[in-house]
């Protein structure tokens, strides 16, 4: 719409440029000529149009331009709310968290009090939003016929929009803070929990090795006694760790609010409770078993002492007479009935009675006592027949030479008088002496025994199994009754056990049997064989294979009829286990040669044989694992030998190392199992497959692994001693394990330790011969 002027020459002017531009109007939109204002309200409302054009629209560009910049300030303080909001966020994310309680009491209150800062600038600025919009006319929905100025309109609707903007940031950030603020006061409940669990860990450990150190038995009454005082003592000590059962309280309270740390928490509760207990149980075990021991000691002790005693204190001048006789006599008849049960104790019997509690030590004391027990009747027999003769004879008693007691009654020890007590002495001493060195030798024998013989009975059922099972599987007239399964399979199912047999049957058992007379030969018997035994890792790793081939032909008449013919009351499951029964049993009969063999020949042999032994045992469970380790790339047999597997709670750590808030969402440690070989550390991760009671099995899923050529050890990390380090590259990535125990952990750290300095002595050994054979002689690589 174009206004012309009034004026003539304005007018003209206007028509001439309007001409030569008339062509750039058309292109862009149409253009309508109007000679008045009037005009113009034929083609506009005029409640569209201002005063100044004949309309009826109030306007006032003052007004608009204050509307205008309060709008666009209040925009402007909205968009500065949500950058603070961020801002806060991020500062919150990326602080490091201190590991003491009072900087995380002062961090949370400090953040706490920027919180309602940032929630009364919130409260401000939308308040400053409220009267804005109310400022402006807000469109009535009540008469939507009813028109109202759009320009107002717009305004209102945006003021409105920045309004819901503002509210949905302030009940995001009131989410934000409640999920921040909760895991800060889990965190710091977490520290406190952590402190307590680590104080009374160590209060606990102390009062084990303090429990440790008092034995459960002793040699006489008095030590008995004081390591009886020793425990009570200790029990008291124990009962003020009551304060374990508030911690655990407080664990579980956490637990039961759904502590981010949950998992950490309840094992710790639980590690906290076991330990606890274990203390209380060993010391309650070690004063019932002293008890006992004293309670032996103390009767049979008293018993001699009162029966010396009343034979030093009976008066030979007043039993001259027949009354005074019968009276001593009846003394006597009277302590040898009350005091019969030990008095006439049968040593075996005592023995087979007591056996949990008796030592070497004991029973030499129980010989000693048993040795004055004898002399004590054989005098209660004389002088009870010397009474018996006096009460029946009629004459005049016979004058006794015995000295008359003017003195107070003697003392309790009548056997050890300076006359005859130091011969006495010496001769019982001699005597005990000799029974306990025989009775050792005797022990040692009964175990070589049992060794020899179990030997015996050992391969004599793994022939029953081979002949009775095994041949029968190619026996044409059992065919019919073999299931399909089972054809072809008896190396699946049996494994290497005609191998084991022959070792034994030809080799070890003749070297068993000549330890006969020569005892001091045992343990080399299984150092010379050591290798042999390896065999048994080859059995140990089939066995999965064949517990699987067991369990689908268990039922089949074929293993019935065998087991009808061999008469046996167990099924060959059983059997099939007797291999790894037997290599643990051996190395229990080798720590009880130890234990009767301390000075004996050939002990340093038994010992080797024993860690040699138990090394077996531990190579076989480690390879056990080993075969269990799925999704490895390669052959994992090229990293060498497993020399230790086990579970841990690994954490994934960082360059800087410090956590960061944002790192608690990895708070919970991974669980994974470790497999230590001679040329890298793999890590997996364990899972059990659930099927029947039978069929569930764990294997490892394999996650990574590290060259030991490349890692290294932290030996401690702060907040737990069970903790250590494991980086990689020069800590290009760290973990931090955790074992169950602080003797677990350093023994993966000698471990790995070897392992690393293996490799030193293999650089530093190639290095040398480069340098004496120089280029030619060693490989160069440039």
């Amino acid at each position: 719409m174009v206004l012309r002027p009034t004026g003539f020459f304005q007018r003209t002017f206007t028509d001439i440029g309007f001409r030569f531009s008339q062509e750039d109007f058309l292109l862009k939109l149409p253009v309508v000529m109007l000679s008045s204002v009037s005009d113009l309200l034929t083609y506009i409302d005029e409640k569209q149009l201002t005063p100044e054009f004949g309309g009826t629209l109030e306007y006032c560009h003052s007004e608009w331009v204050i509307f205008r910049t309060a709008i666009e300030s209040f925009a402007l303080t909205v968009k500065e709310i949500a950058q603070m909001l961020q801002s806060f966020g991020m500062e919150l994310a990326e602080t490091e968290l201190p590991d003491d309680a009072y900087s995380i009491e002062r961090i949370l209150a400090l953040r706490t009090e920027k919180y309602y800062q940032l929630k009364e600038d919130i409260t401000t600025v939308t308040k400053e939003g409220n009267m804005l919009l109310c400022s402006l006319e807000e469109p009535d929905m009540d008469e939507p016929d009813k028109e109202e100025p759009q320009e107002r309109s717009g305004d209102w609707e945006t003021v409105n929009r920045l309004l819901a903007q503002l509210h949905e940031m302030e009940i995001a950030f009131d989410g934000f803070w409640e999920k921040h603020q909760l895991k800060m006061e889990q965190y710091l409940q977490l520290w406190k929990f952590e402190q307590h669990f680590q104080e009374l860990s160590k209060a606990i450990e102390f009062l084990m090795e303090k429990q440790r150190e008092v034995p459960d038995t002793g040699d006489n009454v008095s030590q008995v006694k004081q390591r009886v005082l020793d425990l009570e003592n200790l029990n008291k000590m124990a009962q003020l760790t009551g304060k374990a059962q508030v911690v655990i309280l407080h664990g579980h309270q956490l637990a039961t609010n759904h502590h981010y740390a949950l998992n950490l928490i309840c094992q710790q509760c639980n590690e906290l409770r076991h330990h606890s207990d274990i203390l209380l149980e060993e010391i309650k075990r070690k004063h019932n078993q002293l008890q006992r021991t004293l309670d032996l000691l103390t009767s049979l002790q008293q018993c001699c002492d009162e029966g010396a005693y009343l034979l030093a204190n009976q008066q030979m001048d007043k039993c001259q007479s027949r009354e005074g006789a019968q009276k001593a006599l009846q003394d006597i008849e009277n302590f040898l009935e009350s005091s019969s049960l030990h008095l006439y104790a049968d040593p075996q019997t005592l023995y087979s009675d007591f056996e949990p509690i008796l030592t070497p030590e004991l029973k030499a004391r129980i010989q000693m006592v048993q040795m004055k027990l004898e002399n004590v009747r054989s005098m209660f027999e004389n002088r009870q027949a010397c009474f018996k003769k006096l009460a029946d004879k009629q004459a005049r008693p016979v004058q006794l030479v015995a000295p008359r007691p003017e003195n107070p009654p003697r003392s309790k020890s009548p056997l050890f008088s300076p006359k005859h007590g130091n011969l006495l002495l010496k001769l019982r001493h001699s005597e005990m002496f000799i029974r306990y060195r025989w009775g050792r030798w005797n022990e040692n024998g009964y175990v070589i025994n049992e060794l020899i013989e179990t030997e015996r009975v050992y391969v004599e059922e793994l022939f029953t199994i081979l002949m009775g099972y095994r041949a029968e599987m190619d026996n044409p007239t059992m065919a019919f009754l073999l299931p399909p399964p089972l054809q072809n399979r008896k190396d699946v199912l049996f494994g290497n056990m005609p191998e084991i047999y022959d070792f034994h049957n030809k080799i070890f058992l003749h070297h068993l049997e000549s330890c006969v007379e020569a005892p001091e030969k045992v343990g080399y018997c299984f150092l010379e064989r050591r290798e042999d035994f390896q065999m048994y890792e080859k059995y140990c790793q089939n066995k999965p294979r064949s517990e699987y081939l067991w369990r689908q032909c268990a039922e089949s008449l074929f293993f019935q009829e065998c087991q009808r013919k061999l008469e046996h009351k167990l099924a060959l499951d059983s059997y099939l286990l007797k291999p790894v029964q037997r290599l643990t049993k051996y190395q229990l009969l080798l720590k009880e040669l130890l234990k009767y063999s301390t000075s004996c020949e050939g002990v340093q042999e038994l010992q080797e044989a024993l860690v040699a032994m138990l090394d077996l045992l531990k190579s076989v469970n480690d390879s056990m694992h080993q075969i269990s380790i799925t999704g490895y790339d390669g052959d994992i047999g090229e990293l060498g030998k497993v020399l230790m597997q086990g579970s841990f709670s690994v954490w994934t750590g960082h360059r800087k190392g410090p956590t960061k808030m944002k790192d608690l969402a990895r708070f919970k440690p991974m669980q994974r199992h470790l497999f230590l070989y001679e040329k890298a550390l793999v890590f997996c991760k364990k899972r059990e497959d659930h099927g029947d009671s039978h069929d569930k099995s764990s294997s490892y899923s394999f996650k990574h692994f590290l060259k030991m050529s490349a890692v290294g050890i932290t030996e401690n990390v702060k907040g737990d001693h069970r903790k250590f380090e494991i980086w990689y590259s020069g800590r290009e990535e760290v973990y931090v394990v955790q074992a169950q125990t602080v003797e677990l952990k350093m023994a993966w750290l000698n471990e790995i330790r070897k392992v690393l300095f293996k490799q030193q002595e293999l650089i530093k050994g190639t290095l040398e011969d480069w340098l004496e054979g120089g280029p030619s002689g060693f490989p160069c690589c440039e």
